[in-house]
């Protein structure tokens, strides 16, 4: 195992540098100059120029590359253009909340929607499972934002059960008061569809001859599907998880910018406003090192679930 992980990580050097690549074109000839940007539509050609020398846009493009790759190297993408502050120092002030959100909700989105999926699938084909397929898809044609709008209006505004916004410098607080209405919407909104994905996952092992046979044997159903169904059904479960993390550090935008939340999709909303070049490319390299990362440990605990499994 530990061959297969070292040749994995020298794997990712190639793709990390495809990806620098990518991003370093985007920004350089598609993103435009930023220095038009940052200096506005009342400037001087004396002006632009000096922002482009004080940016460093002004040199080639291959010292230009040569500094991002080296920036990512050390951790350090210099200083955000808009505020001045340190982009790693803004990176990891940001990563703390978007984990205070993420990581129970991740935790609850996947207990929650393997122990329904379990249920639904135990009663394929009846009613009860034709009204939860229907209702998931009314939940899944409802935007966000109205979910966000309905749920901060009447449970924190006209009911008072939770604060409309804010954040603090105490974790606990965060943890059991501001971050519960934004888990319980997030909830909400991605229940539906893992619900559908984990249903169709279990229901592809249900027909299996491994089912049938410890039904033979008169193993009860509970434990066919808790032990045998689910333990086959958990590798494309922890794929389709490991899969959606990264999204999910950034795809909370909505949530963090409605609730006054300080995390990292907050953030790059911000940069984006701003045209914060630094800010953005930090952030982008890093989702896709986890992208990386996260789809390595999947193929770990692939082995971990099922020896058969051959890392390869």
């Amino acid at each position: 195992m530990l061959a297969y992980v070292v040749r994995r990580l020298w794997q990712m050097i190639p793709t990390m540098l495809g990806v620098i690549l990518l991003i370093f074109f985007l920004f350089n000839w598609v993103g435009g100059d930023p220095a038009y940007i940052l200096a506005g539509k009342m400037s001087s050609p004396e002006q632009i120029e000096n922002i482009r020398k004080q940016l460093g846009v002004d040199q080639p493009y291959y010292v230009q590359l040569w500094i991002f790759i080296q920036q990512i190297l050390t951790f350090d993408y210099g200083a955000s253009w808009s505020t001045g502050e340190p982009v790693s120092q803004i990176i990891l002030t940001r990563l703390g909340p978007s984990l205070t959100l993420l990581i129970p909700l991740t935790i609850l989105q996947t207990v929650i929607s393997i122990v329904l999926a379990l249920a639904i699938a135990s009663v394929r084909g009846s009613l009860t499972d034709r009204m939860v397929m229907m209702l998931c898809t009314i939940g899944m044609s409802i935007s966000i934002l109205v979910y966000i709008i309905v749920f901060q209006y009447i449970l924190a505004y006209q009911l008072s059960w939770f604060p409309v916004q804010g954040w603090s410098d105490s974790f606990s607080q965060n943890l059991f008061q501001y971050s519960l209405l934004p888990i319980l919407i997030m909830l909400v909104v991605s229940i539906a569809p893992t619900l559908r994905l984990y249903r169709s996952f279990i229901l592809d092992e249900i027909n299996q001859d491994y089912v049938r046979t410890a039904r033979a044997k008169g193993v009860g159903e509970s434990r066919v599907l808790g032990v045998h169904v689910l333990r086959n059904a958990s590798i494309p479960i922890v794929t389709e998880v490991m899969a959606s993390l990264p999204a999910l550090l950034i795809g909370a935008f909505l949530i963090e910018r409605f609730f006054g939340i300080p995390g990292i999709g907050r953030e790059i909303i911000i940069a984006v406003e701003r045209s914060d070049f630094p800010v953005i490319k930090a952030i982008t390299v890093y989702i896709a090192a986890l992208t990386m990362i996260f789809n390595l440990i999947a193929d770990l605990i692939y082995k971990l679930l099922d020896p058969r499994v051959q890392l390869k």
